[in-house]
């Protein structure tokens, strides 16, 4: 949660803490590792690419089944990081983590 924050902050552009942490998290691997800790939340995320018009990240209650009323927090972006990042804040800031 700590990091979806700052990498929100409009610090500086030469603030080189945050472009190091913007940096990790506008990568596959930064994905990986928000995914890790959003289902430990208890989420799952669906990620899906619509042709060269960008991203669409959902993330759902965790279980087999999902419906468009039980998304927790959902974004869409022109970059799959972005689409992440946001739609894993919407879903914390919504009350217990977005489970309800």
């Amino acid at each position: 949660m700590a990091a979806l924050a700052f990498a929100g902050c409009s610090l500086p552009s030469y603030d080189r803490a945050l472009w190091a942490l913007r940096t990790w998290l506008d990568s596959w691997p930064g994905i990986g590792h928000v995914v890790v800790g959003m289902h430990r939340q208890g989420v799952d995320l669906q990620l899906t690419q619509y042709d060269e018009r960008g991203w669409r990240a959902t993330f759902y209650p965790t279980g087999m089944e999902h419906s468009p009323t039980s998304a927790t927090g959902t974004a869409w972006e022109r970059t799959p990081w972005r689409a992440v990042r946001r739609a894993a804040w919407v879903a914390l800031k919504k009350p217990e983590g977005g489970r309800e």
